[in-house]
């Protein structure tokens, strides 16, 4: 049995505009009836909510690098089911990804291939004219296993631009869906780890509706809505999963504790976990009555004094962590340490669960995927315990303890390069910079 028609809108590279279309497609869609379902392809916690303000349903993740094809197709079958159409958006180019097996290097296209989707281009046809037809047909033709279907124009200058570049099209066959002008007013704000999160984001119905209002106007929606092929059935989701860490968790939620995979969390609640979302910037504790505390990561380093002056909130989470597990990754895992530095220097105390300082001092980027084997028991499962997840942050440890604690997990890279070990455990609590996306 199949689900709902689904597409996914990718580009040649990033920077092309594809959020900014999808949310526009995704927003004018929904705004006709249709139960549209959105998908991010690939690692990125920040889309999924943007896509969940503009089609009023929950997204996810899909990743062919980080999910057993099992568990990609039955949370694409999620999706897909009581939708109308599933609207995917990929990440980077369309081909980017790892060395790795063929079918499982992260790409979007691999998502695309697994499902039968075919390809909406986004062109960022600024600079050039012609010469983008070769750059779509180059994706068009590079990997068989995918259906370039149609192109969406972005950055047209002109009338006569538009003339030109469709020209080039025609002359290949493939088909122009659409033209969007330039218009910086359509862009989203950003900062470090990408777009300013949904919550976070001023008058964001306003500006979605905005993006509805310029996709309605320059796409041919209907032909968008015709190119949709059928979701694969799948009989369900749960191998590869991660395993809720209690059977009621404690979840950071807020502008500081937001970057958790949706997948994950509604695993959990299938799982008959109870999650219980405690905000520390509103400086509440983790509730007393959990089994488990998790501390996602997000942006502490931008609240990471209003975190210190949490006394109720730090107070409890130590009171917590004293007899019950407590994890945390990326800002989280920061937020346990000792402390942490802010870019300007200022140093701010933080829970002091874990014997590590951070620092956004300086800053270096850290990127890619994780293969994490747990070395102990933990909210993340027994010793021995096989992850995979995806790493980035800007921040770096500047005064680890080895003389306190023990290493979380021995880690490779997605392409089996051996990076040592990440993360601390003491006590009941554990961390890393890693954010665990499935079983290995």
């Amino acid at each position: 049995m199949s689900g709902a028609p689904g597409l996914l809108v990718a580009a040649p590279r990033s920077g092309s505009g594809k959020t900014t279309i999808v949310l526009g497609l995704q927003r004018a869609l929904a705004r006709r009836g249709l139960r549209v379902a959105g998908v991010k392809c690939g690692p990125d916690y920040i889309d999924p909510a943007f896509h969940a303000a503009a089609t009023g349903r929950p997204s996810l993740n899909l990743d062919s690098f980080a999910m057993s094809p099992p568990l990609l197709a039955g949370l694409a079958g999620e999706a897909a089911r009581d939708a109308d159409l599933v609207i995917a958006e990929g990440s980077m180019g369309l081909f980017d990804g790892i060395r790795t097996e063929p079918g499982r290097t992260g790409a979007s296209a691999d998502v695309a291939a697994a499902l039968g989707w075919p390809v909406v281009l986004v062109l960022d046809v600024s600079g050039h004219a012609q010469s983008a037809a070769a750059v779509a047909l180059g994706c068009a033709s590079y990997d068989p296993r995918i259906q370039v279907a149609g192109v969406i124009l972005n950055k047209v200058a002109s009338e006569r631009h538009r003339g030109l570049v469709e020209d080039g099209l025609r002359r290949v066959g493939i088909p122009v869906l659409g033209a969007l002008a330039r218009d910086t007013a359509l862009t989203l704000p950003e900062r470090h780890l990408g777009l300013v999160q949904a919550v976070e984001t001023t008058g964001l119905q306003a500006h979605l509706d905005r993006l509805a209002d310029a996709v309605e106007q320059a796409v041919d929606l209907d032909a968008v809505v015709a190119l949709g092929r059928p979701t694969p059935g799948a009989a369900g989701e749960a191998s590869g999963a991660l395993a809720p860490p209690g059977r009621r968790i404690a979840l950071a939620s807020d502008a500081a504790f937001s970057f958790v995979y949706p997948h994950v969390l509604a695993h959990w609640r299938r799982m008959g976990a109870e999650v219980r979302p405690f905000s520390p910037l509103a400086d509440e504790a983790p509730p007393a009555d959990c089994d488990a505390c998790w501390l996602p990561g997000g942006y502490p380093e931008l609240h990471a004094g209003r975190i210190a002056g949490a006394a109720r909130f730090l107070e409890g989470l130590q009171a917590f962590a004293a007899t019950r597990p407590v994890h945390g990754e990326c800002g989280g895992y920061m937020v346990l340490g000792r402390s942490l530095q802010h870019a300007d220097g200022t140093v701010h105390d933080m829970a002091g669960l874990l014997p590590v300082e951070t620092s956004f001092a300086r800053r270096r980027m850290h990127l890619g995927y994780r293969v994490a084997r747990l070395l102990h028991d933990g909210a993340l499962g027994p010793a021995g315990t096989a992850l995979v997840g995806h790493e980035f942050h800007y921040a770096s440890v500047t005064s680890p303890d080895p003389e306190r604690g023990e290493a979380l997990a021995e880690v490779t890279d997605g392409e089996g390069k051996p990076l040592g070990t990440a993360g601390h455990r003491l006590g009941f609590v554990t961390g890393s910079f890693f954010h665990a996306i499935a079983l290995r």
